[in-house]
């Protein structure tokens, strides 16, 4: 039950316009705290949505860095995935078991694992 209560923290529950279809519960890691979010969710809305606003901290100052553009355009949302550096946060999909952690700085390398980052709907892609 407390995994189902902090899951829902931060997520639209009802809305005049909008519907969310029921989702599958994913597990996942942050900082080695065991988390849930929902299929579909990208690390960063997962994150958030489990009351977690800092995933990052600055190169110069170490000041903390949050969700910010949501588009991956930013680096606000930069973790560690598996080992990997420089994730995306906000533009990476979450999946079950994935080992997440907070980047400090530019971030450093260890043990590697693809990371599967989040497509764009043909209704948003660019042409090319």
């Amino acid at each position: 039950m407390a995994g189902k209560k902090q899951m829902t923290l931060a997520r639209i529950r009802r809305h005049p316009v909008l519907s969310f279809p029921d989702r599958r519960a994913i597990r996942f890691k942050f900082a080695g705290r065991s988390l849930s979010g929902l299929e579909g969710d990208t690390i960063a809305s997962a994150l958030h949505a489990a009351g977690i606003r800092i995933l990052s901290h600055s190169p110069r100052y170490q000041r903390p860095r949050g969700f910010f553009c949501a588009i991956g355009r930013c680096s606000s949302c930069f973790v560690h995935v598996y080992g990997v550096p420089n994730v995306r946060a906000c533009v990476t999909y979450l999946e079950p078991g994935m080992e997440i952690m907070p980047q400090r700085g530019r971030g450093a390398f260890g043990r590697a694992k693809a990371v599967r980052p989040a497509k764009r709907s043909e209704k948003t892609r660019r042409p090319d």
